[in-house]
């Protein structure tokens, strides 16, 4: 299918200095922009460029748009925040391809790295995920909310620093804590928590509790929280904002 060219791109947690320059590149490159509404108004508009913006929970009705439009030939670059391969765009393009028209499967699909927010957020904090640490989303829109506990307490009890996705929404008001209740089942209440919300934007706000004071109320759908593991430490500074880090070894040094 000749010229025929899909981008997924990550588009990192907001300002554009956090684009990678392969982003930049497959942005400029695309004729047609597809993502959540919120995601493109962060693009600058360029001449002749298409935008399908589109709600947040039509994903799988946003993919099969932009494999619609690159099957006709053009240039499509489909936008996620964050890195487009984690809890994004990116898996709802391939289950489209598998569920979708035969051509769709000769078509040319780059997915282009982002930088995701538990790594902007990490950055900011220190190094809380020197060590082992996982991802996990609390949204049960596509799973169990029994399998979402039951991963949290699994990690936990492994020493996973656990970074939280999608921590509460106006429909998903109470997850937060329950996942904090759960948690508090495992983790003692010293534990490291860290609430990272809008990293490198200008409402940039970053929280720093325990497990055992750690309240909901400090998040919302733009927060990255991150919890720690038995081995995060913190370091005191005089602004009062410790840093966070996870050392890379687990009990004695040789």
């Amino acid at each position: 299918m000749s010229g025929a060219r899909l981008y997924v791109v990550g588009l990192g947690p907001g300002p554009a200095s956090m684009r990678t320059p392969q982003a930049e590149a497959a942005l400029e490159a695309a004729q047609d922009l597809v993502g959540y509404g919120p995601y493109l108004a962060r693009l600058p508009e360029r001449p002749g460029q298409r935008r399908h913006a589109s709600d947040n929970r039509e994903e799988l009705d946003r993919a099969r748009l932009a494999l619609s439009l690159a099957a006709q030939g053009r240039t499509v670059a489909v936008c996620s925040g964050g890195d487009a391969g984690v809890f994004a765009m990116a898996a709802a393009v391939f289950e489209a391809v598998e569920q979708g028209e035969p051509e769709w499967r000769t078509l040319d699909i780059e997915v282009v790295a982002g930088v995701s927010a538990m790594f902007a957020a990490a950055a900011r904090l220190g190094a809380p995920l020197g060590g082992d640490f996982c991802a996990i989303s609390l949204s049960d829109n596509l799973k169990p909310w029994e399998i979402v506990l039951s991963r949290l307490r699994a990690a936990a009890e492994a020493g996973f620093v656990i970074a939280l996705y999608n921590p509460l929404s106006r429909a998903r008001a109470w997850q937060l804590g329950a996942a904090f209740e759960a948690l508090r089942d495992v983790l003692p209440g010293a534990t490291p928590v860290a609430f990272c919300a809008a990293i490198g934007r200008p409402d940039e706000a970053i929280s720093i509790t325990n497990l055992e004071h750690a309240e909901p109320a400090l998040a919302d759908m733009r927060t990255l929280v991150l919890i720690g593991a038995l081995t995060t430490r913190t370091i005191s500074r005089p602004d009062g904002r410790p840093w966070l880090y996870t050392p890379r070894s687990v009990g004695e040094r040789a």
